[in-house]
């Protein structure tokens, strides 16, 4: 028996001495967070599944896992399809999937430090039709039966300076405490850890390649707060960061300070936390104001040092991707690289640069089929050669006090096909396209994002993921609540000072795949003759883009202009950052067409 058939073995016993008939396993943890600490990773323990998205549901006869279409191969590699049923999001959820295969008058658990009470609802409602019930568990069972389970992490909060944050914490406060007063409200409970990071201007080491610490908060109407927190994970300096405003407790008595606001009118965000929450604050008596976690816009529009910030560690990661893409243009046609290895020469060029913290993510290292998986990720089993003859796409980031960044390039080894030049300049022209978009004040990312896809449609291709995605300052990778997609908030305002990803790109199964992306800053844009106030992209990402796939006859005038310009400022900005060889291959590779 294998690993992961045993462990789904024991769960299903677990199950049965519960009295359960089945168990959903979601990835995230009681933040509900993107990405967790190991502590929180069930889904992978019981499934195999490493991608950053997913849920599964355990029956005692079957078991399904959900994966979305940036998953598609990769959850086929890593879960055994012997014993578990690959299902497709959005096409498919675990709530329908329930209302189709639980047992009859089965109980369904659930932990509710995990799922959003609008996920209980549906799931409710769908096994209501089989005269099955959803049931909530005190403790969740994968954490009786993963034996070696690891801690959460008992790392320091650190102080993240206000010559960073562009803010004070004490003034982000009393901007809260304004709203909440104009809400009528006397709290707002903060579960989203970034959002707790952004409001104390604190940071931490919980989650790997996001620099947060698990804690919770409530903030009160008189700008004073409350912050949960292991008290192992405080320190003198943050004691004197947070201020007499900021009480300071224990992580496990955040339940119990949620039944005591009873008589009060609290905020929670039906999103962001957790059914847990809601529960506690609705039996210990508080009206519940339903509303979006009042730091999440003002945190997604950066304010000018945060601005700054990001430009500056823009310029700095620059470069290093430079230093390693002249790298790989000496040593990869040698045929003597493995995806795996070349991770380590990255991650070294962006250490030299003296400021990395960490990763922003784990780096796509992938090469010619791996490449087909857009959120691959290479371990020493999966690591390929890279050889002459394919595409190597690199998708990296680092995080740095003043900035996140986000950047993926594609590059032939060797000579490219002619159809890997003509669709990878395709995927290039939606880039432009959306790069140059001016629109009005009030347009959602959704509305734009078929820019991006208008030439891969032409040709009767796409691809399966949104086209870009909000980045944090020195937070997470990947923020809202701005996307440029056409579901899962592409609907929200696209407003001056955000920053999103501009990452169209495209995937031939079993054989290559290509994605182009840099960060784009959100401006105002004064348009001659406008009626409306316009905005549009700046973008701050500054990398060569590789000539040698791309087919220049299929670009318009306005588009060649466009990609000759951005490899001057690529010049401009990176050129005098380099030295000798490199310094030399990034004048060439930044040629005019």
């Amino acid at each position: 028996m294998s690993t992961y058939e045993a462990r789904l073995a024991a769960l299903r016993a677990q199950l049965k001495e519960d009295r359960l008939d089945g168990f959903v396993v979601p990835l995230t943890d009681e933040h509900m967070s993107e990405y967790v600490g190991a502590y929180a990773q069930r889904l992978a323990w019981l499934t195999g599944f490493q991608g950053s998205a997913g849920s599964a549901v355990v029956l005692p006869q079957e078991a399904a896992i959900f994966v979305d279409g940036r998953y598609t191969l990769q959850v086929r590699e890593q879960v055994d399809g012997a014993h578990w049923q690959y299902e497709s999001v959005p096409q498919t959820s675990v709530a329908q999937w329930l209302g189709q295969h639980a047992p009859g008058g089965g109980r369904i658990g659930y932990d509710p430090w995990l799922h959003t009470s609008a996920w209980v609802g549906q799931a409710t409602a769908a096994l209501a039709e089989r005269g099955a019930e959803l049931v909530s568990v005190d403790s969740n069972p994968i954490d009786r039966v993963w034996t070696d389970r690891p801690q959460p992490s008992m790392a320091k909060l650190v102080v993240h300076e206000d010559r960073h944050a562009g803010k004070g914490a004490a003034a982000k406060r009393q901007e809260m405490a304004d709203w909440l007063t104009a809400k009528k409200a006397d709290a707002v409970v903060l579960s989203a850890l970034d959002s707790i990071a952004w409001t104390f201007n604190i940071r931490g080491q919980d989650v790997d390649r996001t620099p947060v610490a698990l804690a919770y908060a409530i903030v009160h109407a008189d700008a004073t707060a409350d912050l949960y927190v292991a008290p192992e994970k405080i320190d003198e300096a943050v004691i004197q960061h947070l201020g007499n405003a900021v009480r300071v407790h224990d992580r496990k008595d955040f339940p119990a300070a949620l039944s005591d606001l009873g008589g009060k009118t609290v905020v929670a965000d039906p999103q962001r936390a957790v059914a847990a929450i809601f529960n506690l604050l609705e039996a210990g008596g508080a009206k519940i104001l339903s509303l979006r976690d009042p730091a999440v816009l003002p945190k997604a529009i950066k304010n000018p040092v945060e601005i700054a910030g990001h430009k500056a560690a823009q310029a700095r990661d620059g470069a290093a991707l430079s230093r390693f893409l002249h790298w790989m243009s000496v040593e990869a046609p040698t045929g003597g690289l493995t995806e795996l290895g070349v991770t380590d020469v990255l991650r070294g060029f962006r250490e030299e640069t003296g400021a990395l913290k960490d990763l922003s993510f784990d780096t796509i290292s992938a090469f010619g089929p791996n490449g087909a998986s857009p959120h691959y990720r290479v371990d020493e089993q999966s690591s390929l050669p890279i050889v002459p003859g394919n595409l190597y796409l690199v998708d990296s980031g680092g995080q740095y006090l003043d900035g996140t960044t986000d950047v993926t390039r594609t590059i032939a080894i060797g000579a490219p096909t002619d159809e890997m030049r003509t669709r990878f300049t395709l995927v290039l022209k939606g880039h432009i396209a959306l790069a140059r978009a001016v629109f009005p004040h009030g347009t959602g990312g959704g509305q734009l994002d078929v820019l991006a896809r208008q030439y891969l449609w032409a040709a009767g291709l796409d691809y399966a993921h949104g086209t870009g995605h909000g980045v944090g300052s020195f937070l997470s990778v990947h923020e809202g609540p701005q996307r440029i997609a056409a579901f899962g908030g592409g609907d929200e305002p696209l407003q001056a000072g955000m920053l999103l990803s501009n990452e169209p790109g495209y995937y031939k199964a079993g054989e290559y795949g290509i994605r182009i992306e840099n960060l784009v800053l959100v401006e105002e844009r004064d348009v001659p003759g406008a009626e409306h106030p316009m905005l549009g992209f700046e973008t701050l990402t500054f990398a060569p883009i590789d000539r040698a796939v791309i087919d220049a006859s299929l670009l318009s005038a306005g588009e060649r202009a466009w990609l000759d310009a951005y490899h001057a400022r690529v010049l401009e900005i990176v050129g005098p950052q380099l030295e000798g060889e490199a310094a030399a291959w990034l004048k060439a590779a930044c040629a005019p067409l």
